[in-house]
């Protein structure tokens, strides 16, 4: 997710730029935060006040995850991350991001699966088998 951060108040050569362009300034805090979904033992989902005043469901700490195969559709327990493309250290931190590769157990056994939502969007996290 993209983050605004607020233009310098310094130039290249040191000098304090003035700018005043307050369509910037209220601009520089939309966006929202990234939300870093976590592996834990506890749920945690949170709502997020958006434009419309409508509201976007966000997952902080997961304990399950929708893992689908061709035929069948089941809820699973996640395990851990074993690799995540978006960032490298994310595996260490266990965060769950789109296209990030999850350890999950089902039916007692240690499967691998891919995300394919996005969790800090959705407030789920839905997966695929990998063979």
């Amino acid at each position: 997710m993209v983050e605004w951060k607020k233009k310098s108040r310094r130039k290249a050569t040191g000098g304090i730029n003035n700018s005043v362009n307050a369509k910037t300034k209220s601009l520089s805090d939309r966006g929202g935060t990234f939300s870093k979904t976590v592996v834990d033992d506890n749920q945690k989902i949170y709502k997020v006040r958006t434009i419309g005043g409508n509201q976007k469901v966000k997952i902080a700490k997961a304990q399950t995850a929708i893992v689908s195969d061709s035929t069948k559709t089941v809820k699973a327990k996640i395990l851990n991350v074993v690799e995540n493309s978006a960032n490298k250290h994310f595996v260490r931190q266990k965060v769950i991001t789109k296209g990030a590769i999850i350890k999950v157990e089902i039916d007692g056994k240690e499967q691998s699966a891919k995300v394919t939502s996005r969790p800090g969007q959705s407030g789920q996290i839905s997966a695929i088998l990998i063979k």
